[in-house]
């Protein structure tokens, strides 16, 4: 099954450069290269790609503001967003992880890195760029302060398990990496987070990765 990409970015040398490693993979199609945000909008309610990569910094409309109205709460059909900016900012970070997006990337990643990323994207799980990694997890962890809103219980208890699976993914690690850990196939790993979603009422990995640091699961 190919792989149907957009690319935004307000630079050409990055499109053409993302849209040349991208297009040599087997698996993987550009059916679309923009060069601002409205336009990668635009364009993404048209095509319903696959997964759409965004830059920030965009005329028109940046890929912070573009990925909420692909993939914030409340879109209908959201679609698979991945950031791929020249800026590690936290702020920035943060702000497109709430809002849905399935992994942030620096335009200085080595082209392996970014065709896992659309890889892992595509198939609805996250990847972050590594030197981010720990800076967000301790974002996560500063929001369990005293001023912060007490989490919303599970709409059921998690089995122990479940909280395992949590623990690993909160962690950063990968299904296949979790599988080998606790002993299991993939695809109990990923029925376990399909249930997991469902009593924390939360879209993907990273909010699972969240809350699992908020509520001092992985202190």
């Amino acid at each position: 099954m190919t792989i149907r990409v957009l690319i935004a970015d307000d630079q050409e040398m990055v499109r053409s450069a993302f849209r040349m490693i991208l297009d040599s993979q087997p698996d993987m199609e550009v059916v679309a290269a923009v060069g601002d945000g409205r336009a990668a909008v635009d364009e993404a309610r048209r095509l319903r790609p696959d997964v759409c990569l965004l830059d920030i910094r965009m005329p028109r409309l940046d890929g912070l503001e573009a990925t909420r109205l692909l993939s914030g709460r409340g879109v209908l059909n959201p679609v698979n967003v991945l950031i791929a900016t020249t800026f590690d900012l936290d702020e920035y970070v943060y702000r497109a992880l709430r809002d849905g997006a399935c992994g942030f990337l620096l335009k200085d990643m080595s082209p392996a890195l970014l065709v896992e990323a659309v890889r892992a994207a595509a198939a609805g799980a996250t990847l972050i760029a590594p030197r981010v990694t720990t800076r967000l997890l301790s974002h996560f962890a500063l929001d369990r302060s005293e001023t912060a809103a007490p989490e919303t219980a599970p709409s059921e208890p998690l089995t122990d398990r479940e909280l395992d699976v949590v623990r690993q993914v909160a962690r950063g690690r990968t299904n296949d990496e979790v599988a080998a850990d606790l002993h299991v196939t993939p695809a109990t790993v990923k029925t376990h987070l399909a249930n997991v979603q469902r009593k924390l009422v939360v879209r993907n990995r990273v909010e699972i990765a969240a809350w699992a640091w908020r509520t001092g699961l992985c202190s």
